[in-house]
């Protein structure tokens, strides 16, 4: 639901009334190409079948493939981030309530006062999703505030619920090839555009490095970067559906990639 949430907003089209009007079998055949999707965004490296989420494709009278979700990686997991937690994790409470293991203390009430976190539910992918406070389970839901409703088709932009890490990516350069933060920023405004930069955040090696000559020149150079961007979908423009994307500056090479506090990602 979460991924067929996500599709309706960034197509801005309407396609849950038409899923609606299917059968029990098609809506399967669908939930089954949205776990292709979870496991095409759980992957590093780009799918190769273009024919893999033909009924998705139709639902949504576009040409996209699980190539296309993979290009929008970032976008998507924090979309569909999301939509787990500010709706599904709330209007779907009694599922969450059977879908969790047995031994789970935490007890399902008529309110819940405080938010309960689900490390890796339903997908490692999309981390850890809250079930927030002040959720009615039961019949009856009373909150008029439940879900969000000033901005888009339901009510949330991706560049303000991303977090500064989903807009952070990891660059490194050659040493002995310095790279400046100015450089760094006027580098991925004049390819991604100008507000496209939030921030460069650069640490000095402790080392001086040596020029051309192979003399101490009495400067720093720092190795690596962090630049947080305006937007997760601006990432996945850079990226471009790779994993690590390298390019050249002046001459030097700079490597980019998705930042992660585990680098795992």
């Amino acid at each position: 639901m979460a991924t067929w949430f996500w599709l309706e907003d960034f197509f801005s089209q309407n396609i849950l009334s038409t899923i609606l009007a299917l059968s029990d079998p098609v809506i399967m055949a669908l939930a089954n190409e949205a776990v292709l999707c979870f496991q095409c965004l759980d992957s590093a490296e780009q799918p190769n079948d273009f024919n893999q989420i033909p009924l998705t494709a139709e639902l949504l009278a576009k040409d996209i493939s699980l190539q296309i979700f993979h290009k929008h990686r970032y976008s998507a997991i924090a979309g569909i981030r999301n939509f787990l937690t500010t709706v599904c994790s709330r209007i779907f409470s009694d599922i969450l309530q059977r879908a969790l293991p047995p031994s789970s203390s935490y007890p399902f009430v008529t309110r819940l006062r405080h938010p309960l976190i689900i490390p890796g539910f339903p997908h490692p992918t999309f981390g850890s999703i809250n079930v927030m406070h002040d959720v009615v389970v039961g019949d009856n839901l009373y909150n008029n505030n439940l879900f969000p409703c000033s901005h888009g088709l339901w009510g949330w932009n991706a560049s303000c619920i991303a977090t500064d890490n989903e807009r952070t990516m990891f660059i490194t350069f050659s040493r002995g090839f310095p790279v400046s933060q100015a450089e760094v920023k006027r580098f991925f405004t004049k390819n991604y555009g100008e507000n496209c930069v939030e921030g460069v955040y650069m640490k000095e090696d402790n080392k001086n490095f040596l020029n051309a000559n192979g003399n101490d020149n009495g400067q720093q150079q720092s190795l690596f970067a962090k630049l947080v961007l305006n937007s997760v979908a601006t990432v996945d423009r850079i990226l471009d559906g790779e994993k690590i994307k390298r390019f050249k500056s002046n001459g030097k090479h700079i490597w980019a990639r998705k930042y992660s506090m585990t680098r795992d990602d």
